[in-house]
């Protein structure tokens, strides 16, 4: 009887004891807080691999939407559907593979419905086979979507960054420019695809730099502003003294320009230097400035000075010691290469109609892209043409190409869109892959100009108020610039800004933006 009386005693004094009791609970604790964590981790994973499902699925779709026209069966595009999803769902496979892609295609209906699932492995999860979780090692992901095509009308502004530094190419090899060129081919043929009716998506293409080029057989337009291009330099008439075989007038730093050997705006005697550039006044008399240095900050270095002065004699058949008059002489028109810069101020930030001072004031220069606008066009092949022949040249000023994006949706010269339908929507898209550094007034074509990004965030808020949605793409390799906040204010919302590293990413960004943009109904 006593043995049992102490082992009772024992079991009471056991069922009161709580020494240990933390490190039991927590033991026990373990296991569930584990798969808590783990399954915190594989829900992110998850939301990670059914976001690329679905960008890949509406790729597809939008991809089927597009070559529904061009006489595909539905066989044909289930396959291309197929082909694209392969292409857009790029994610480890750590994370799972897809299953088979279910695509449905009702071309009467201009539908596609798209569905498949990943089959994805967890990390932590499975940890809850220790309690007995038989199905915790994989987690299945579905996602569908639905697309269909041809409903909106479209009108698109493409003001695309042609300046000198489009030029450089990034780690891969790959310059700016070709990237962009074979990413705005991709963007046309995505738009072409989705325009039910000819007409129902048309775009206008407006390279820029310093300037825009809108093409020398405009020379006649009424709209063009001549008052510059026929003006001489300032303060620069040359004294009665000088004549043939005097000392030039000008000087570098001086004058910011030069005299050339007879020729005016000789681009062999430029920013200091050069083959044509002389110390003398020529034979002929002609006195005739160079373009202006490149480095002055004014907004004027490599503006081409559009004649001469000539030299007259007071006196006639003086042959020593003469005085002269001098007279200047504006080039022709002809000699006109098609440049335009930034209108007066502030004409340049607005869409007014282009009379009076409000003309677009013609410009030879050294920063003037050579690729020409183009008006809002539904000729797929022209607009594909021009921007294959997109070239870099020039510094930069992000404020006349959006200015000219903005006057290529406006109605009446100098571009003449069709009229506008209650059911179109605008769109500008610029893309610049660099800080502004030179317009008409400021800058110097190298260094970042505060005074231009003002005129800059001037334009861009009055086509916002107008109703445009603004996509703006800065291109900044490796990060060697920062952030645009000009660009950045620049965009509609925070999710039509796009800050890129590498040239790849200009053609991945632009299919985006046009999947974006055309008035497909994409429901999940």
């Amino acid at each position: 009887m006593r043995k049992i009386r102490v082992l009772l005693d024992k079991l009471r004094a056991f069922r009161k004891s709580k020494g240990a009791n933390v490190a039991i609970i927590f033991g026990l604790s373990l296991i569930p807080i584990s798969v808590a964590a783990g399954a915190g981790l594989d829900l992110a994973r998850a939301m990670i691999v059914r976001q690329r499902l679905l960008q890949a699925l509406d790729a597809a779709g939008l991809a089927a939407g597009g070559a529904s026209r061009s006489g595909m069966t539905s066989t044909q595009l289930q396959a291309l559907a197929q082909q694209y999803f392969n292409a857009n769902y790029i994610v480890d496979s750590s994370y799972g593979t897809p299953g088979p892609l279910s695509i449905s295609i009702d071309l009467p209906n201009k539908t596609a419905n798209l569905s498949t699932t990943v089959a994805m492995p967890t990390v932590l999860v499975r940890l809850a086979d220790i309690i007995g979780c038989t199905q915790c090692d994989t987690m299945n992901i579905p996602a569908s979507t639905q697309v269909v095509w041809g409903m909106s009308k479209l009108w698109v502004s493409l003001v695309l960054d042609n300046t000198g530094s489009m030029n450089e190419t990034d780690s891969s090899g790959t310059s700016k420019i070709s990237a962009l060129r074979t990413g705005a081919s991709q963007l046309l043929t995505i738009l072409q695809g989705a325009a039910q009716y000819p007409g129902d998506i048309q775009v206008a293409l407006l390279p820029f730099s310093k300037d825009v080029n809108v093409g020398a057989g405009n020379r006649n337009a009424t709209w063009i502003d001549w008052t510059d291009w026929d003006s001489p330099p300032p303060n620069s008439l040359p004294a009665s003294t000088v004549g043939p075989g005097s000392n030039c007038p000008y000087s570098w730093g001086s004058n910011d320009f030069a005299c050339t050997s007879g020729s005016a705006n000789d681009p062999n005697c430029y920013n200091g230097s050069g083959n044509d550039c002389v110390t003398k006044v020529p034979s002929s008399g002609l006195i005739c400035p160079s373009q202006h240095e490149a480095n002055a900050s004014n907004g004027q270095g490599g503006h081409f000075y559009n004649g001469c002065y000539n030299s007259s004699k007071q006196v006639s058949g003086c042959q020593s010691n003469c005085k002269y008059n001098h007279t200047w002489i504006p080039n022709n028109h002809t000699t006109w290469t098609g440049c335009i810069m930034d209108r007066t101020q502030s004409y340049d930030v607005q869409n007014t109609a282009p009379t009076g001072s409000a003309k677009f004031p013609a410009e030879n220069a050294f920063s003037c892209p050579p690729s020409t606008v183009m008006a809002l066009s539904y000729n797929w092949t022209s607009l594909n043409s021009a921007v294959n022949a997109m070239a870099a040249q020039g510094s930069t000023n992000q404020t006349v190409g959006l200015a000219w994006g903005w006057q290529a949706q406006t109605p009446g010269v100098p571009l003449s869109p069709p009229p506008l339908t209650a059911d179109t929507m605008q769109f500008v898209i610029i893309l610049s892959d660099g800080l502004n550094t030179q317009d008409r007034f400021y800058g110097d074509g190298s260094a970042h100009s505060t005074n231009v990004d003002n005129r800059m965030d001037a334009v861009c808020d009055n086509v916002k108020a107008a109703g445009y949605i603004v996509y703006t793409i800065f291109v900044d390799l490796n990060g060697t610039q920062g952030n645009s906040a000009t660009m950045q204010n620049c965009a509609s919302d925070s999710s039509k800004y796009f800050d890129l590293k590498t040239s790849g990413e200009i053609i991945t960004t632009l299919n985006n933006i046009a999947q974006d943009i055309i008035n497909l109904r994409v429901s999940r």
